[in-house]
């Protein structure tokens, strides 16, 4: 399995001939649409994740895509394929195994209406939580997509949703509001708290990470 992380929280996964891509949204500036891709994957409502008019342009480009989303978001795609998701299921995509868990996005602060939020497990190897700290019940977890900047968290409790994961490999995500700087940081205490648990930290952005088949 090939996994692509793009700016801010978009990922594309690959296996065999299947490619799905995930949360393409207002951050996602350096996005690179495959050849192939047979689904999108959007974790909630927030023009960071679900970018309509990039999704218009992925839908030009691969019109028979199917769009796996909260009913609030399929709803609007009258004429492409869509999927409602609903957690504690799982869907079959090609050679690909999807299942969700969550359903409530991490308080924002107060007075702040928050949409739906699914995370995505895919394959049972790799878990890309969107915007919340619920994980999978199956741990640990072999991958980690770990979001480390927003207005709804502190890295203090991403990196004890790292600590309870104990996922084999981490990556950063949800970081398109740090600076270089914060990145650096953001990387030396992630990495630290990685090694605790025997954990490799990765920084992706842009690059792929290549996991074996289980």
């Amino acid at each position: 399995m090939k996994v692509t992380k793009f700016q801010h929280a978009c990922l594309s996964i690959e296996k065999d001939t299947t490619t799905i891509l995930i949360d393409p949204g207002v951050f996602t500036r350096d996005l690179i649409l495959p050849k192939r891709l047979q689904a999108v994957v959007i974790t909630h409502d927030h023009s960071d994740h679900f970018d309509e008019k990039l999704m218009q342009r992925i839908i030009t480009e691969h019109p028979t895509i199917t769009i796996y989303a909260h009913e609030s978001i399929t709803g609007r795609f009258t004429d492409t394929q869509t999927v409602t998701i609903h957690p504690g299921e799982t869907y079959a995509v090609g050679s690909l195994s999807l299942q969700f868990f969550g359903g409530t996005h991490a308080p924002i602060t107060d007075g702040v209406t928050t949409p739906p939020n699914y995370g995505v497990f895919v394959d049972g190897t790799l878990y890309y939580p969107g915007d919340s700290f619920v994980l999978p019940s199956s741990l640990p977890l072999e991958v980690l997509a770990l979001p480390v900047s927003a207005p709804w968290l502190r890295l203090d409790d991403s990196l004890s949703m790292l600590k309870i994961a104990r996922p084999k490999i981490v990556f950063p995500t949800h970081d398109a509001i740090l600076s270089t700087d914060g990145k650096t940081i953001v990387d030396h205490l992630a990495a630290a708290a990685a090694n605790a648990i025997d954990a490799q930290y990765k920084r992706l952005d842009g690059s792929s990470l290549y996991i074996p088949s289980s």
